[in-house]
């Protein structure tokens, strides 16, 4: 699901941030846009959720340095709204007010029975536990106890202390009176001593339920009310775009032979292969999910250690049809989000350690920069230390002298990078450079080599993550406007260097000319360096970060339960990768805990969310140690990110739903047609024996893609799978 915040209006001041909760669990926090009433914010989160997840909430907050932030409304969808329209959400929504009755969460434990006797019918309510109960008290805790409704009769539980996970184990008798059936209604409340209670939440169970299957079990806590009152617009809108993506992932046995299709396109010759999967998948794909299938086939080939050969595969496809080399890279093609992506997946860290500390002196400095003669603003200028108000020409010769020591700082940290950047990255740009020289060898296009690279590392990466850095984890939040103008110059100026400065004195922007002689001073700096950079030596094993079979200084390895009862499955990462890439690692074995423990039939149902200290939970207060926990374990909810390529069975079902729009077209073009159009060899100028591989390729994708068809109706038809072939 991915989340897209735009503005939100409202009357007054604030210093608004969104909370973004599932099922009333925090997934996400944006920047806070400080004294802003038409924040943007730009931020997108891919949400792993659980097929059973009911609602998302987003809550807009006044951040406040002194006291509780200030909630200003929120936004509530539940699943079937999300998913009413397969496109999803795209529009601005009135924020509602949030009341404390509706805010509710938790679940509670009951064990309902309804007997008959002689005296009547009796309901007994075995009200046990409940857990992660909303803090209503100063101390984050609450004093909760449950009252039972029913038959026009009520009882109360116990009161237990300072809690959010009490524990009552009591059962309350409830005789009905005579009259139609009745519901059940069992309410939370936190008690209070001074003032009245604080609801917690509740749930009801029709008569129906109660005759045909009492209730027993843990059951999720509503609000009183299930309606959002509209504000009418007072309270302000948010600007969203959701949309909620579900699929079921087969047992890995049964995609090996996609697997295998996908690593055996990258090594057959690319103007051969337009029948394989890649090549199907290049021509299917849209704009608007290239980027999210570049970052799947990214990750899935990076964890088989062979991203190298795939970057290479497309690249030769992508030089191969460039007949301009002007125009080189220069589309949204599937090539170029590639290596986008996987410049993003393997040099993150190298992105800090280049920029990190320019960019923060930046943001800590504050100064006020400004080139432009229609933007320049003298009044804000004043802090410039001149005798008076500053005059235009001033104000530029200060911007400039700020914007050239900036510069200075990041082109410095750029060229004397080549030992840090990861050996990955080095090696896809070497290829990318051969390719390159290979296909526009003429003396006219010597600059093309250095303009493919710095193509991607200077535009789709440098820039980027200078313009917005909170995107990129460079820091919290947003620049201040003043600082965001700042980081707009210093990122064009790294695109013209990246430009090799061809593109200097063209175009509209003139009032950068005084920078130019800076920048095409910087260009020579920036040839030497990218000459270095792909001066290295190497094959693609050095380069894998998941599932490496050998690895010189040592090898990690984890072991999981597979889908398929009775099997197990080892994935390894080599010690050499992390000491590669440091962090990312470390984000690979906390996804594969987490995956390795959504399976495991043996998981406890149940943990301490707190610590035993003074001789109790401080979560639930219970006084032994050995207690069983009281709030449910689950791994569902989690936030997704580039570093996570450890899920290749999800990835190669998103890769299978994506080559399903090309397989009509498949068909037609290598299948039926052909076999109807004697003549199509000579239309197409396309010799036999390729003709013949090309079929031989589009009938073997087709009946893996009809295999998993089979699969996938089994899976819905019958509640499972019968196993596939062993996984590789």
């Amino acid at each position: 699901m991915g989340i897209l915040s735009h503005l939100f209006h409202s009357s007054g001041s604030s210093d608004p941030y969104c909370l973004v909760k599932v099922d009333d669990e925090v997934v996400a926090r944006t920047a806070t846009i400080w004294r802003s009433l038409s924040p943007f914010w730009g931020e997108e989160y891919t949400v792993h959720l659980p097929l059973d997840f009911h609602h998302l909430a987003l809550y807009v907050l006044d951040e406040d340095t002194v006291g509780h932030d200030d909630v200003i409304g929120k936004i509530s969808l539940s699943k079937e709204a999300i998913t009413a329209d397969p496109r999803g959400i795209d529009s601005w929504i009135n924020l509602s007010p949030v009341h404390p009755d509706a805010e509710v969460q938790g679940e509670v434990c009951l064990a309902v029975q309804v007997q008959e006797d002689a005296r009547g019918r009796c309901l007994r309510c075995h009200v046990l536990q409940a857990r992660d109960l909303a803090p209503r008290d100063i101390s984050g805790t609450s004093d909760p106890f449950a009252r039972v409704f029913w038959g026009g009769q009520s009882a109360e539980t116990s009161t237990i202390k300072k809690t959010r996970f009490p524990q009552w184990n009591e059962v309350l008798e409830l005789w009905a009176t005579p009259g139609a059936p009745s519901r059940l209604r069992v309410e939370l409340w936190d008690w209070d001593m001074v003032g009245k209670n604080d609801f917690l939440g509740m749930v009801e169970f029709p008569p129906q339920t109660l005759q045909q299957k009492p209730p027993s079990g843990w059951f999720r806590l509503l609000p009183l009310s299930s309606a959002e009152e509209d504000s009418g617009g007072s309270l302000g809108a948010l600007r969203l775009k959701v949309r909620l993506s579900e699929d079921r992932v087969l047992p890995s046995g049964r995609y090996q032979p996609l697997r295998a299709l996908l690593l055996d396109a990258v090594r057959a010759p690319a103007e051969e292969d337009t029948a394989s999967p890649l090549a199907v998948l290049e021509e299917v794909a849209s704009g608007d999910c290239r980027r999210d299938l570049a970052t799947t086939l990214v990750k899935l080939f990076l964890g088989q250690g062979l991203a190298g050969p795939l970057l290479g595969y497309l690249t030769r496809r992508e030089v191969a049809r460039t007949t301009d080399p002007n125009t080189l890279f220069r589309s949204n093609s599937l090539a170029s989000k590639s290596m986008e992506q996987f410049m993003k997946l393997v040099g993150m860290r190298y992105l800090h350690e280049v920029l990190k500390p320019v960019v923060s002196r930046i943001f800590e400095e504050k100064k006020y920069v400004e080139l432009d003669p229609c933007k320049m603003d003298l009044g804000r200028a004043r802090r410039i230390s001149f005798k008076g108000a500053p005059s235009e020409d001033q104000v530029r010769e200060s911007s400039l002298g700020l914007l050239t020591g900036y510069l200075g700082a990041i082109v410095d940290a750029i060229v004397g990078s080549v030992g840090c950047c990861p050996p990955a990255m080095r090696r896809a740009f070497k290829q990318l450079r051969v390719c390159v020289a290979e296909r526009f060898p003429q003396a006219e296009h010597q600059d093309v080599k250095y303009l493919a690279v710095s193509g991607f590392l200077f535009l789709r990466f440098f820039a980027p993550a200078i313009l917005t850095p909170k995107l990129f984890d460079l820091r919290d939040q947003h620049a201040d406007p003043q600082t965001s103008r700042s980081l707009l110059l210093l990122a064009k100026a790294v695109q013209s260097i990246g430009n090799l400065g061809q593109q200097l004195g063209q175009g509209k922007e003139l009032w950068m000319a005084p920078l130019h002689p800076f920048l095409l001073q910087s260009v020579s700096r920036v040839r030497a360096f990218l000459d270095q950079l792909v001066d290295v030596d190497g094959d693609e094993a050095g380069s894998r970060v998941l599932g490496a079979s050998q690895a010189r200084e040592g090898f990690l390895s984890s072991t999981w339960r597979e889908v398929e009862p009775g099997r197990v499955l080892s994935r390894g990462i080599g010690v050499e990768s992390i000491l590669q890439y440091g962090s990312q690692v470390l984000n690979q074995w906390l996804s594969a805990l987490r995956k390795a423990s959504a399976p495991n039939q043996d998981k406890l149902a149940a943990c301490h969310p707190g610590a035993f200290r003074g001789g109790r939970w401080t979560c639930c207060l219970q006084a032994e140690r050995p207690a069983v926990g009281c709030s449910r374990t689950h791994s569902a909810i989690t936030l997704g990110d580039w570093s996570d390529p450890l899920d290749p069975d999800a990835e190669t079902q998103m890769v299978y739903r994506q080559l399903l729009l090309g397989r009509d077209q498949l068909r037609m073009k290598f299948l039926e047609d052909s076999s109807l159009d004697p003549d199509l060899e000579e239309d197409t100028g396309t010799c036999p024996e390729v003709l013949a591989r090309q079929r031989a390729a589009a009938a073997r994708l087709l009946e893996v893609l009809e295999d998993l068809d089979r699969a996938h109706q089994e899976f819905q038809g019958q509640g499972k799978v019968a196993p596939g072939p062993p996984a590789p």
